[in-house]
């Protein structure tokens, strides 16, 4: 008969020999405790602080709202000919087709190549067409 084997023992945890010295989870610092996490309670303040940030939202009814009391809505807006699919900020009617343009939504041109580029683009929301906009 043979009996069970010898039971062993984990003892990397009781070990002496030091695997890695432990960081600051933030700044990177060597921490004094192994159990520790932040060196310091401004490092802990500050993964809170990165954890917990709350990203910007732009209300576009209150965009509008804000552009048509400036009179500057039209001058926001970008739009496209239906037939030829050319995109305009500001230009209601398409110089080539000589009819009028849709409304995409609010942008402006893009500073790097200056073509009309939609906010919501921008932001990577869903870009739907806009009723007819009304100064």
């Amino acid at each position: 008969m043979t009996s069970a084997p010898q039971p062993t023992c984990d003892t990397s945890r009781d070990s002496s020999v030091v695997l890695g010295i432990p960081n600051c989870a933030v700044c990177e610092q060597p921490l004094s405790s192994s159990r520790a996490h932040y060196c310091s309670a401004a490092c802990r303040q500050r993964s809170f602080r990165l954890r917990h940030v709350q990203l910007a939202t732009v209300d576009d009814r209150q965009l509008r709202a804000e552009l048509r009391r400036r009179a500057a809505l039209v001058a926001h807006t970008v739009y496209e000919c239906s037939l030829c699919g050319e995109r305009s900020v500001g230009d209601r009617r398409c110089d080539e087709c000589h009819v009028f343009k849709r409304a995409l939504g609010l942008g402006g041109h893009c500073t790097e190549c200056e073509e009309p580029i939609l906010l919501a683009e921008l932001l990577e929301l869903e870009v739907t067409p806009q009723s007819p906009i009304l100064q």
